[in-house]
């Protein structure tokens, strides 16, 4: 039996660079996705805090 997931479209994880898959949690907001994990969600928002507080 051939798989099924073949054809499933893949995003750029904007802070790590590595592809990922579409997943069924994403359904309703694939096109507002924009990271592979929570940690590089997380990874994400405290780059931009700690670079904040470096500009000041």
């Amino acid at each position: 039996m051939p798989h099924k997931k073949v054809n499933l479209p893949e995003k750029i994880c904007q802070v790590c660079g590595l592809a990922f898959s579409w997943r069924k949690k994403w359904e309703r907001n694939w096109d507002e996705v924009r990271y592979c994990s929570e940690r590089c969600r997380r990874q994400r928002q405290s780059n931009s805090l700690n670079h904040q507080k470096d500009t000041r």
